[in-house]
Order: structure tokens, then C-alpha cells, then sequence
């Protein structure tokens, strides 16, 4: 993958060695570190093109999450991790405490928002700051599951079968199951919102076998023990200490499960609104989505 174009120029490359192996990052801009995690199937790159307006107020961290990207894609163990969001939670930790940052402002969307949340739940000492894109929690997803939401995610039972049913079907058409479902998610149900640069690079990782498995387990993991983490948060009333904010697109997943209502159930501290987009903000109306960012996490 070495030949697809850099989206973050002036930005740095690093490999950085971690309890799972080498994680893919890239680092730039200058102020308080904020850690950007993307979403399934994607990659770093999601956040390009809000990335040099957050720099100019922020040090950002932008890595590929476990299995995905250039990161490595483990064989899953026990309870599928890595792949489970506690598991990923403490990579995340292992990153940027080897980059120098023990505390610090967190925004994820999709699978990395959940990430996000799960470390704020986890680690409440680590984040000041915390801010989910188009998600509500696995628990309230999978427990608010009525017709039009198992329509709108029926990736969510797909990806989490048994292997090797869901791998064996996508990996007959990588990248004809990549652009289709893609296109689905967002406001125009087509994939002009995205740089064509930037497709290379989803295309690219999601065209190998491996990083399919390990999507996959993502899935089963959210399916299984991340929605355990959730129930066991929820019956004992834990709640996110750090302020929260949630953005979700007007057309996008969770749009009609009223996300900030949701998100008053699980943190203490939460604002938000929508975004004119679908699924992927910060591709589709990455200026909307920076201002509201920048607005949350200044000081």
C-alpha cells in the first residue's frame, strides 16, 4: 500500500511497536493531543479533511485501529480479542502513553467511537474531554433493535455469524461489498462524498483476507463481550465522567434512536446536535464537523 497518496501532508508516519504488535499512526499540529479513531471499513484516513483545521488547535493522533489499515491484524484470541473494544481500548492507552500523552481529548466514530466510549469508561482518568460520531452504545443498539434499525444495520448480525460464513461471502467481491455498503450510509446513497484518493486506501486494506476476518471479529466481539462490558456498565449505573459530546448525521445510522437522549443515560455531562450529513461527518460536511469539534474541545 505503499503507492497510495498521502492525505496528510506535514503530517508524521509512525510504527509503534504494542502489546498486539506494530499500530500504524500519524501525528501533527500543535496543542492539547486529541485522539481520532475511525470507523468500519475504514481507516485513518477518514479524517483528512477535517485534520488541518484541528491541527492548527491541537496535536492530533490518528491510528489505524486493531485489523484494520496498515495496523496489525492479529489471530483472534479468547472473547475475539483484540477485537473487542476493552482490548482496543488498551492499545489506544499504549499508543499514546509511547507518544507522551497520559491524558488527553478523544473524538470516535463509528467502531471507533465505541472504542472511545469504552476507554472513557474504563479509564476515566485519561480523558478530559470525549466526543462520539454517528453511534449510540452497543447496549442500547442491540437492546432498541426493532424493524427499521435491523434494516438500516443488518451488518451487525451479518458480520457477527460464525466464521467463516461472513469472510467466505466478502471476500468473493472485497471491494463491490466495500463501495456498496459505503454508498448506503451516506445522505446521497452514492460515493461522490468521498476523495477518491481516500477510497484507494479503504479499498486497498479491505481487499485483504485477513483484515476481513479481523472486521469481522470486530462485529463479533461487539455482538458477544462488548455488549456484556455494556450490560454490567448499565446495571450498575456507571456513567462517563468526562463531558461528552455527541454528533450524529440527520441522515444518518442512529438518527432515529434520538442519540442525545441516549447518551444522557450513559455520561454525565452531554451536549450535542446533528450534522447535514449521513454516516461519515467528517467526509461528508467536514467543516460542520470541525467547528462543532474545535467548538467542543477548546478550552
Amino acid at each position: 500500500m505503499s503507492d497510495l497518496a498521502d492525505l496528510f501532508p506535514g503530517f508524521e508516519s509512525h510504527w509503534i511497536d504494542t502489546s498486539i504488535g506494530r499500530m500504524f499512526a500519524r501525528t501533527g499540529g500543535e496543542g492539547a493531543p486529541l485522539l481520532l479513531l475511525h470507523g468500519y471499513a475504514q481507516c485513518n484516513v477518514m479524517w483528512h479533511r477535517v485534520a488541518p483545521k484541528l491541527a492548527e488547535r491541537f496535536r492530533l493522533i490518528i491510528p489505524d485501529l486493531p485489523g484494520y489499515g496498515w495496523s496489525a491484524a492479529p489471530p483472534p484470541g479468547k472473547g475475539h480479542t483484540p477485537y473487542d473494544k476493552r482490548s482496543m481500548a488498551n492499545v489506544m492507552i499504549e499508543i499514546m502513553e509511547k507518544l507522551g500523552h497520559v491524558r488527553f481529548h478523544l473524538a470516535g466514530h463509528d467502531r471507533g467511537g465505541r472504542v472511545a466510549y469504552r476507554l472513557a469508561l474504563d479509564h476515566p482518568g485519561r480523558l478530559v474531554k470525549l466526543a462520539v460520531l454517528d453511534i449510540i452504545p452497543t447496549f442500547e443498539m442491540w437492546h432498541r433493535m426493532d424493524h427499521t434499525l435491523a434494516m438500516k444495520v443488518w451488518h451487525w448480525q451479518f458480520l457477527a455469524q460464525k466464521y467463516p460464513l461472513p469472510e467466505t461471502l466478502i471476500s468473493k467481491a472485497p471491494v463491490d461489498y466495500l463501495d456498496w455498503k459505503m454508498a448506503s450510509w451516506t445522505k446521497k446513497k452514492d460515493l461522490s462524498a468521498f476523495d477518491p484518493r481516500a477510497l484507494a486506501h479503504y479499498r486497498a486494506f479491505f481487499s485483504d483476507p485477513l483484515r476481513i476476518h479481523a472486521t469481522c471479529e470486530d462485529y463479533r466481539a461487539g455482538e458477544s463481550v462488548d455488549l456484556a462490558y455494556d450490560e454490567i456498565d448499565h446495571a450498575a449505573r456507571n456513567r462517563i465522567a468526562a463531558p461528552l459530546l455527541a454528533l450524529w448525521g440527520a441522515a444518518g445510522i442512529p438518527s432515529e434512536n434520538t442519540p442525545l437522549n441516549v447518551w444522557r443515560g450513559w455520561a454525565k455531562e452531554v451536549s450535542g446536535k446533528p450534522i447535514d450529513s449521513g454516516h461519515f461527518l467528517a467526509e461528508e460536511n467536514p467543516d460542520a464537523t470541525a467547528a462543532a469539534l474545535i467548538d467542543f474541545f477548546r478550552p
